[in-house]
């Protein structure tokens, strides 16, 4: 099997299993080489994402049919953040991914799609109007807090885990701040939030405050007010703190 790039940096057995097979393998694959490539992933996706300035990163499972509540609600979500005045962030596969680009791009917005070098073919769906496609996941992951002013997580998988967990780590240990963190559908997300409220602060291992992180709901319109609110929120606190400064220096 063609090994993804990603899989050649970070599995070194199949590397290894790969190169005695190959027994030639080229100077790219080495380690130091990777470096540049990788360094090209960031300065790509820079140049692209220059001129987003208020946008929100949605993520959702690629499984999720055209005839699906769950995707019909993906549509208005990605209207709705339009209206608000924001681009819409996706990881520009199909499903909700593909749900939210196509509200976005109906609603006359800019629609931004993420996409990712898979095993399985994988291509930008056909409601991305500025696409970027990467090799490494800890690359287009950079790209989507940057250029972000909130994450909004549907029903998904383990990608989804993967971006929601990652959002909430940097944010409790504040390496962004004031940023929210929404999930639309009660009945699928309960589960999880109530393992969080449980076991993990039981154990220790999360504080209370911790779980206070992430928001809840069934509404599309209640999940961009939030987004709304906390921007508003922080432009205030971000005015009074210039206030602050300029008080000091009298």
């Amino acid at each position: 099997m063609e090994l993804t790039t990603d899989r050649r940096l970070l599995d070194t057995v199949a590397v290894t299993a790969q190169a005695e097979a190959r027994r030639h393998a080229n100077h790219v694959d080495h380690d130091p080489w990777r470096v540049l490539r990788i360094q090209s992933e960031f300065v790509a996706g820079f140049d692209a994402m220059a001129e987003v300035t208020r946008a929100v990163s949605v993520f959702g499972s690629a499984r999720i049919p055209h005839d699906s509540p769950v995707y019909a609600q993906g549509v208005e979500l990605g209207a709705a953040l339009v209206r608000a005045g924001y681009a819409v962030i996706t990881g520009g596969g199909p499903g909700i991914m593909e749900a939210a680009n196509r509200g976005a791009a109906d609603a006359g917005g800019h629609s931004i799609g993420l996409g990712i070098e898979l095993p399985f073919e994988q291509s930008l769906n056909e409601w991305v109007d500025l696409g970027v496609n990467f090799r490494y996941f800890f690359a287009r992951k950079t790209m989507f807090v940057k250029y972000a002013q909130a994450f909004i997580c549907l029903p998904g998988g383990f990608g989804t885990m993967d971006e929601l967990f990652e959002a909430l780590t940097l944010v409790q240990t504040r390496k962004v701040t004031r940023f929210p963190i929404v999930l639309i559908g009660v009945d699928f997300w309960s589960g999880l939030l109530d393992w969080i409220s449980t076991s993990m602060v039981a154990a220790g291992t999360v504080s209370r405050s911790d779980v206070a992180l992430v928001q809840v709901t069934d509404s599309v319109d209640e999940a961009v007010a939030i987004v709304v609110e906390s921007e508003a929120a922080r432009a205030r606190a971000e005015e009074a703190a210039r206030a602050e400064a300029v008080e000091g220096t009298r």
